[in-house]
C-alpha cells in the first residue's frame, strides 16, 4: 500500500490504514460514525472469517466487525 487509495476489505490481515474517506449515505452512514469509522482514524485488520467475511477490526481501541460490503465504501490510505 505505497500511499495509494484503497477500501478497507482490500487490506490484509494485520495491516494498519487511515481512513481518507467514507463513501456511504443515510443509516449506514450513521452506523459507521457511531462506531468511531471517521476521516484520519487508524484502522487495522485483525482476523478473517474462515468465509472471509465479516472482517474484525481495530478501531479506536475497539474490535468491530464489518461485512465485505461495508467495509468497500471505507477508503483508505497507507499509515507511513
Amino acid at each position: 500500500m505505497n500511499g495509494k487509495s484503497m477500501t478497507l476489505n482490500q487490506l490484509s490481515v494485520g495491516q494498519k490504514a487511515k481512513i481518507s474517506a467514507l463513501n456511504s449515505t443515510g443509516n449506514l452512514r450513521r452506523r459507521m460514525l457511531d462506531l468511531g469509522i471517521t476521516q484520519g482514524t487508524t484502522v487495522e485488520v485483525l482476523h478473517k472469517s474462515p468465509s472471509g467475511d465479516p472482517t474484525a477490526y481495530s478501531v479506536r481501541g475497539t474490535v468491530i466487525a464489518l461485512r465485505n460490503e461495508d467495509a468497500e465504501k471505507i477508503i483508505m490510505t497507507a499509515v507511513m
